[in-house]
């Protein structure tokens, strides 16, 4: 989902910070007939998930008058590391963002398992589920109830293309960099990069990107190669298709300032580059900003035409296991899964993780046309399968890389290390072996 600054650890400042998060904490009505109030944390900043969630409990209230949810916007730069703060004490939020995959598992210790809380109807109309699973594996139940069904995605502004004479989207490294050498003739910035809507660092997240070019390596059945070190990442066709990122940047095919550029959906926006590549989040924003010159395209980082598209429920909400309203809790969760929570979810311009939930926006059912009609494989998000530590070390390492400031091999090695750092409990054999526990 839109990303942030990952951090697996808190020093003594947090601690100390946590006693402060009290005010956030539960209240102390002790049932559901009672008056409840509960708090919620995310990180969706301006972002379209913001106004879902604020329309979703809008909709639950009115449904359960005598629940009231506080929604606590928090900083995306830091999101994770207050919330791990408050859980040592137990000050946090009854309700909170979570990222799925193995980061749901890095921070299960404080998370609910909902087993026992969401009837197993209900989570049988999710899309997606064994990525919120302990294990992987949804009989071991679910720790997030997902918000929406996500893309990453490239975005491309029609009236640059037919101002260029460029009549349709690149589908290979090839495609891409003469269209690039067009662009740069007609005077216009191919690939616009750097921080988005929300506070992603200074940097731009690099995790979108990545995604692509290893779908244009390895088929999925293979991604778990990432994982276990079979694939190492000073592997030759890595550095390959760094090099050919890379290239993007020393060619002059981007915006030169990728390291720094801010708010780089506005500038996207503003008919300032022909493409640029984020996540389906952004969607809402740019059509108000675009209207029908916005279009969608599948990144082409492969040598070959792309053969998937990454299509997965990246985020969501979850339960802390300290929370004293756990039931009333739950009700928000299984509200989540029912078709009028879905179509709260398509109002906003996402696209529901409910099953059976129609959609009623054109861009977001051209993306999922990709695997639905095209035929793409689903591709789970990168950042959510690699282990956080991996992630932490390329979202410093590959902005660098984009920008010249180190050599693609340079880059694939750091990566590499960042994995041979691991504690072996987090290098098992499968993705289900991890349990971030160190």
């Amino acid at each position: 989902m839109g990303k942030i600054a990952r951090k697996s650890s808190v020093g003594a400042a947090l601690l100390a910070l946590a006693a402060g998060l009290a005010a956030c904490g539960s209240t102390t009505a002790s049932s559901q007939s009672a008056k409840v109030t509960l708090t919620l944390w995310q990180n969706y900043g301006t972002e379209a998930n913001a106004v879902a969630t604020t329309n979703l409990i809008k909709a639950f209230e009115k449904l359960h008058p005598n629940i009231t949810i506080k929604d606590v916007a928090q900083p995306a730069s830091n999101y994770f590391s207050l919330l791990q703060a408050a859980a040592i004490s137990h000050t946090g939020p009854d309700l909170a963002v979570m990222w799925t995959g193995l980061f749901t598992l890095q921070y299960q210790s404080y998370l609910q398992n909902l087993k026992q809380y969401v009837p197993a109807s209900d989570l049988a109309r999710m899309q997606g589920m064994q990525w919120t699973a302990p294990g992987f594996n949804p009989k071991n139940g679910t720790y997030v109830i997902p918000l929406e069904d996500q893309f990453y995605i490239g975005f491309y502004n029609k009236a640059l293309f037919r101002k260029a004479g460029i009549t349709s989207v690149p589908t290979t490294w090839s495609q891409l960099f003469n269209d690039c050498q067009t662009f740069k003739t007609a005077g216009i910035t191919c690939l616009y990069y750097g921080s988005g809507s929300q506070s992603l660092g200074s940097e731009f997240y690099p995790w979108y990107d990545m995604s692509y070019m290893m779908i244009g390596e390895y088929p999925v059945t293979q991604w778990q190669g990432l994982f276990n070190g079979k694939i190492p990442w000073t592997s030759p066709a890595i550095v390959g298709q760094l090099a050919n990122w890379q290239k993007l940047y020393t060619d002059g095919y981007t915006n030169r300032n990728v390291v720094t550029a801010t708010n780089s959906l506005a500038a996207f926006g503003e008919g300032k580059a022909a493409m640029m590549i984020k996540g389906n989040w952004d969607l809402a924003t740019l059509q108000k900003e675009m209207g029908s010159n916005l279009g969608t395209f599948v990144p082409p980082f492969s040598n070959t035409p792309q053969k998937g598209v990454v299509q997965f429920p990246g985020d969501g909400y979850a339960m802390t296991n300290y929370s004293t309203h756990k039931a009333a809790a739950a009700e928000f969760l299984q509200f989540l899964t029912t078709p009028q929570a879905g179509r709260i979810v398509t109002q906003a311009g996402l696209i529901s993780d409910v099953k059976g939930v129609s959609n009623n926006n054109p861009l977001s059912q051209e993306m999922l046309d990709f695997s639905a009609k095209q035929g793409l494989t689903q591709y789970p998000m990168l950042d959510n399968i690699a282990q956080p530590g991996v992630v932490s070390a390329g979202s410093s390492v590959l902005p660098a890389l984009l920008a010249g400031q180190m050599t693609p091999a340079q880059g694939a090695q750091k990566l590499e290390q960042a994995w041979q750092a691991l504690p072996a409990s987090e290098r098992g054999s499968t993705f289900a072996s991890y349990t971030g526990q160190s």
